[in-house]
């Protein structure tokens, strides 16, 4: 009888804790639209860890958007330690349609490399799929001091394409511009949903930060579609 009542108060704190997480978080997306936006028609699932919103926007760049915040699944032990151990990320997924449709497919995927201290300094890269942009770290290690010398080179940009269509530039200057915003992915899409971008819950800590995130949206909508306006 203990182990149950322990297991029920387990889950009846972090269920808590995750929906009082996940509140704080549109709340300040919410207070980032400027009035000019509304978070409504909330749906929880997974056990308190995933909760899908949609996001009534008054903007010329954005229709029928959707929020999706995935958060660890604390409320069941076995599954947290799991994603723990996975170093699974908390996430917040925008989804909309857009105004003005992108003419183009386009998944980017950031990847940030690094170097580690040691006798001998070790890059590890991932390739993945499609276009990608790798925000670089280059290290290099004082044999006896241990010291490191850090720089930030400019971004580099590893793609699948042969060709480069002219349309595709601004999306990614606008991207490697805000090098601050750790992107999991953005996707373009000429069929619905139009604009699909995922970023970490680790960078969206205030309403300072949601709004920065929200401007980033519409720009890279504005970049996408500079063609077509």
């Amino acid at each position: 009888m203990a182990a149950v009542a322990l297991s029920l108060a387990w889950y009846a704190w972090f269920a808590h804790y995750n929906r009082r997480r996940a509140a704080k978080v549109l709340r300040w997306v919410q207070e980032a639209c400027l009035g000019k936006g509304r978070v409504g028609d909330l749906r929880w699932q997974a056990s308190s860890s995933r909760l899908n919103a949609t996001l009534n926007l008054s903007s010329r760049w954005f229709d029928d958007a959707r929020l999706t915040i995935r958060l660890l699944p604390r409320p069941l032990p076995v599954q947290w330690v799991l994603s723990r151990w996975r170093q699974q990320q908390e996430t917040l997924t925008f989804e909309a349609n857009m105004g003005f449709p992108p003419g183009f497919p386009l998944e980017i995927i950031r990847h940030r490399w690094s170097g580690q201290a040691g006798a001998k300094t070790k890059t590890a890269a991932k390739a993945g799929a499609k276009a990608k942009i790798a925000a670089n770290i280059v290290a290099k290690t004082a044999k006896a001091a241990r010291t490191w010398t850090v720089t930030r080179p400019g971004p580099v940009v590893l793609t699948t394409k042969e060709d480069w269509p002219v349309e595709l530039s601004p999306v990614v200057n606008a991207l490697a511009a805000w090098r601050d915003q750790d992107f999991v992915g953005v996707r373009f899409k000429p069929t619905a949903p139009h604009f699909t971008a995922t970023v970490a819950l680790a960078n969206l800590s205030n309403q300072k930060s949601a709004t920065a995130l929200l401007g980033l949206f519409r720009e890279l909508a504005a970049s996408s579609s500079a063609k077509q306006h």
